[in-house]
């Protein structure tokens, strides 16, 4: 397989490897991407993988609230532009999904699409088409979530802007606590709650690149086996909501936090617009030329 300049950029940009390190690994890895990230961090060439990270794709985040801590739903439609993003007419077709959701509890996004969308006439799909013809835009409800409070807790939901939304389904604790979580996870982007929700075939991997990282070092085989561990606690602590650091206070962890008040978080669900989306990259130069060529 060829390798091109921008598979390159790409493996640059999650990895931060130099060029020549990121030709080498796709080379070596058939241009198997995700090969390349590993062989990359397994010789300590790349610090860790950004794909995670990667937003480009536009649209919005909405929230509903049944406004008594009871119930709340999460809602990404997206769009092709920013400019569409920030439009009123939009931001009120998304909203109103959101409100949807948290009404009619849809079983999943077909079933959305066929719901009578609040506070018009038409269903979801219906509504979308029609802001379709009047923005000139492709829209796509692409996702949403509903959770429910358990006898003694309450959900709490946080928007940042419209482009993160977060709820958290706690149990315990003051009432200001579940939005101070809620905001820490949409600045955090804690994958799960603590290491038990961890897969264990991701702790496996990652303790084998600390290994080969490790052993590197020519240091003995007990000094590698504490290093090993210290760096799988030190990824635990990153990527646990238990382990993370506050962000209104980084000197406890929000475990300790929720401890010192005698909460505990049940769920949490995070969306960042376009997160796992790729966004259309137009070769501007070769459409000119292609359509040279035609004419």
């Amino acid at each position: 397989m060829a390798i091109t300049a921008a598979m390159v950029k790409e493996l640059r940009e999650r990895t931060g490897a130099g060029m020549m390190e990121c030709k080498q690994a796709l080379t070596d890895a058939g241009g198997d991407m995700d090969a390349a990230v590993e062989t990359l961090r397994k010789k300590g060439a790349a610090k860790a993988d950004k794909k995670a990270g990667r937003i480009a794709a536009e649209g919005a985040i909405a929230s509903a609230s049944s406004g008594d801590g009871g119930a709340a739903a999460l809602v990404e439609v997206n769009c092709e532009t920013d400019f569409v993003a920030k439009d009123e007419n939009f931001a009120a077709y998304v909203k109103a999904v959101a409100e949807t959701v948290l009404r009619r509890r849809p079983a999943d996004l077909e079933a959305l699409k066929r719901a009578p969308l609040e506070g018009v006439d038409t269903t979801v799909d219906e509504a979308r088409v029609e802001l379709i013809s009047k923005i000139g835009e492709n829209l796509d409800v692409r996702r949403f979530a509903v959770l429910d409070a358990d006898a003694g807790g309450r959900i709490d939901n946080y928007l940042h802007g419209s482009r993160i939304g977060v709820l958290v389904k706690l149990r315990g604790g003051a009432e200001p606590l579940g939005r101070d979580v809620a905001m820490h996870v949409a600045a955090s982007r804690p994958l799960c709650i603590d290491k038990d929700a961890v897969p264990a075939e991701t702790l496996a991997k990652e303790r084998e690149i600390y290994q080969s990282q490790a052993q590197e070092s020519g240091k003995p085989a007990e000094i590698v086996a504490k290093i090993v561990d210290g760096k799988v606690q030190k990824y635990i602590n990153e990527i646990t909501l238990l382990g993370q650091p506050f962000v209104k206070d980084p000197e406890q962890s929000v475990g300790k936090l929720l401890g010192a008040q005698g909460a505990e978080v049940m769920e949490f669900v995070r969306f960042e617009v376009g997160e796992g989306l790729e966004k259309r990259e137009d070769d501007f130069v070769a459409e000119v030329m292609a359509q040279a060529k035609g004419a």
